[in-house]
């Protein structure tokens, strides 16, 4: 994350007004995609990317590609929104489409909606009806032009949250005037695995088998060590599109497992930015053919898992002696441990198991450029002072708004007694 400097004015939750001069991610783009085996006697572990289920025909996949690729702007001044929303999983992503009128600039100027809540576990058959409050908008890397994607959260008709509406109490935290007056930054780093359509087995592993031990594939280039790069630059450059502050990418330890970096983002928008980001990942692999995998650890054995590991700071801490701010924060950290892990992911017991660059999800640490611990400080914030920490313990499937508002939470509102605070300091070798 040394790369990621500054947060950007997106999370204003605007977009500009010349969006309809970029050009969308059209069929044909996809054209790398297309993996063909042109050899009978090919592995069967060899994944087939397709983006069309459709008849093979030249002539009717160009008829479609015309229509998909038809830009509306000459001819109307309706946009299309894709509505998203977080499903009743509390990880899987919904969406549909509705016409708005004419191009929109912020979310207040979108409609409520509502949606059949008994479909996605969200709410009994007898009363089904959930609401959709627009909360940020993007622009649409697939229909191009001024469409839009609109990230929402969900509220009864009476306007209560959800239970499954986590965005709803982190926006309550980032509105704290102690929280807004050390605008928090948050980078996060996505890990995500892909996984082969009919087998659920990672990309580029023979079905039922396995590939070299791991070493070659981080950062690795190749076609025996890098698996899945086109759906990785493909999705890099829809969310630039977009406008999502995507900051980076890069491949994994274990193959078929990639990255991507968001942030820095002030608030609540890192939770909408890593939320959008997830669905045109989800998108980008549905047209691929292949299944994105949050799982944090979707190999057993001596194989990376997933993380989503969480960067953060506040101005104190980015400020002349904010080292030891950051100290602080990492002791009353250490004294909410059990809360945070239990709100960082499912599964993530597989994962956090001291091996593989993570901590025993039972103890909690922290160390400098040490990737074996629960939070990391690295060595450039020790040498200046000031800077970040790495929280490395969420799960690659945490929910963004839960995360990032806890950390805010427990380092700006919450305060531990004298006792609890000086026995950690203790324990920690922190001279606080």
């Amino acid at each position: 994350m040394a790369h990621i400097l500054a947060p950007t004015t997106q999370w204003q939750m605007r977009i500009t007004k010349n969006s309809a001069n970029a050009s969308p991610m059209t069929a044909k783009m996809w054209g790398s995609l297309l993996l063909k085996q042109n050899k009978k006697g090919s592995s069967k572990g060899s994944a087939k990317f397709r983006v069309f289920a459709t008849k093979s025909e030249n002539s009717t996949v160009n008829r479609i590609e015309k229509l998909l690729n038809l830009d509306l702007t000459p001819y109307t001044d309706k946009v299309i929104a894709e509505y998203i929303w977080i499903g009743g999983s509390g990880i899987d992503l919904r969406s549909k489409s509705r016409t708005i009128s004419k191009p929109v600039e912020h979310p207040s100027e979108l409609p409520k909606w509502n949606y059949d809540g008994s479909s996605t576990g969200q709410a009994p058959g007898e009363d089904s009806e959930v609401i959709l409050y627009p909360q940020a908008i993007f622009k649409d890397p697939f229909r191009g032009g001024n469409n839009i994607l609109v990230i929402c959260d969900a509220y009864t008709p009476a306007g209560e949250p959800i239970p499954t509406n986590k965005r709803h109490r982190a926006a309550e935290i980032f509105t704290n005037k102690k929280v807004t007056d050390e605008v928090p930054w948050f980078g996060i780093e996505q890990e995500y695995t892909l996984l082969q359509q009919n087998v659920k087995w990672p990309l580029g592993w023979p079905v039922g088998g396995y590939p070299g031990p791991q070493g070659p594939y981080y950062c690795g280039a190749g076609a025996d060590k890098s698996f899945g790069r086109d759906i990785s630059d493909a999705h890099y450059k829809a969310c630039l599109y977009a406008g999502i502050n995507i900051s980076g990418t890069n491949g994994e330890v274990m193959p078929g497992q990639w990255e991507y970096q968001v942030g820095p983002s002030v608030g609540i928008e890192a939770g909408d930015h890593i939320w959008c980001s997830r669905y045109i990942l989800e998108r980008i692999t549905e047209q691929a053919g292949v299944v994105l995998s949050l799982d944090p650890k979707p190999i057993e054995g001596d194989w990376n898992g997933a993380g989503c590991h969480t960067n953060y700071s506040t101005k104190s801490m980015r400020e002349d002696g904010g080292f030891e701010v950051i100290k602080k924060a990492i002791l009353n950290l250490s004294l909410r441990h059990k809360d945070h892990i239990s709100a960082y992911g499912e599964g993530n017991e597989r994962r956090l198991t001291g091996k593989h660059e993570t901590a025993s999800i039972n103890t909690f640490s922290w160390g400098v450029a040490n990737r074996g611990c629960s939070i990391r400080v690295g060595r450039e914030t020790e040498k200046q002072g000031k800077g970040y920490l790495e929280d490395r313990r969420p799960a690659s499937n945490m929910d963004p708004y839960i995360v990032t508002s806890l950390l805010a939470e427990t380092t700006i509102l919450w305060e531990p007694t004298l006792e609890a605070e000086a026995l950690a300091a203790q324990k920690l070798a922190l001279n606080v």
